[in-house]
Formats: C-alpha cells, sequence, structure tokens
C-alpha cells in the first residue's frame, strides 16, 4: 500500500489524502458518535418523562394524604373480632353464599376461603375492609373459577387487622 501511494502524482496524494481523512471522519461519526448521541437523546427524554411522572406522583401523595388522615381520624378500627366483621361485611356485600369457610388465624387475623366468586365483588369487599375496619390481605392464593363464567375465582385470604 506504501508502494502504491508513493508512485502517486502530488496530486493525486493529496486528493487521497484528504478523503482518507473525510472516510475516517465518517467512519467515526456513523460507528460511534450518532448511536451515542441518540442514546443520550433518548435517555434525556426519559429523564424529563420521569421527572414529570414523579412530580405528578408527589402531588397525588399530598393530595390522598390528606384525605388518608382526614379518614383515619374520624373512622376509629372497630372492636369486633374479625369473624364478626368478616361475616357482617360478607352479608352487606352479596358475598357470603361464595365463603366456604371462615378461620380465625389469630386474634386479629382470619382466613377465608371462597369458590366461584366474581373477582370485582372481591376486590371491592376488601377495599371496604380495608378502608373501615383497617383489615388487610397478608397472605392470599387466587385460582381459576368455573370456566363457564368469566370473571370468577376461588380464592383464599388470611387477612390481619392493623392495630
Amino acid at each position: 500500500m506504501k508502494d502504491w501511494f508513493a508512485s502517486l502524482d502530488d496530486r493525486e496524494r493529496q486528493f487521497v489524502s484528504v478523503g482518507s481523512v473525510f472516510v475516517f471522519i465518517a467512519i467515526i461519526y456513523g460507528l460511534i458518535w450518532a448511536p451515542l448521541n441518540s442514546k443520550h437523546v433518548e435517555l434525556q427524554a426519559d429523564v424529563l418523562q420521569w421527572e414529570r411522572s414523579i412530580n405528578e406522583l408527589k402531588s397525588l401523595r399530598l393530595a390522598t394524604s390528606g384525605v388518608a388522615q382526614s379518614q383515619t381520624q374520624t373512622r376509629p378500627a372497630s372492636g369486633q373480632s374479625p369473624l364478626i366483621v368478616v361475616d357482617q361485611t360478607l352479608q352487606s356485600r352479596g358475598l357470603s353464599a361464595y365463603r366456604r369457610n371462615s378461620q380465625p388465624t389469630t386474634s386479629n387475623g382470619i382466613r377465608v376461603v371462597f369458590e366461584n366468586v366474581a373477582f370485582d365483588d372481591l376486590i371491592i369487599w376488601l377495599g371496604d375492609l380495608s378502608e373501615q375496619h383497617s383489615m388487610h390481605v397478608q397472605i392470599g392464593a387466587i385460582s381459576v373459577g368455573s370456566q363457564a363464567s368469566p370473571g370468577r375465582i376461588n380464592a383464599t385470604l388470611t387477612l390481619e387487622r392493623v392495630l
């Protein structure tokens, strides 16, 4: 290659040298700079989106913490046993027909087994327990219920009252 380059005229050597510099710059730009720059731009956009999301979550947290504080101040936890609370709330929601078994686990806990219960209704009931009686799911197992009716599940839930 050296011999070939030496055999060229001065003008041809200049042309080949300038051309090789341009090709080298194009290769550096195409293989290194452009991919790094595009990734940098993507990351900047992601950071901006995360910052916006965090700001929205902060405002939601402030809004919900004020509501949660007012609810906890006005709604004391009931002194009833978990068995009574579960029984009453299931009856009020019309879910007692789907309960197969209720068994106390601790003084503040209960295990409830459901068969072929509507998932949406169960979630609403759990929300009621959480808001009104400070009872939360500690352990849960959910499986598909009857295939004839979609949205139905079998569930075993262990609930605990937060004191």
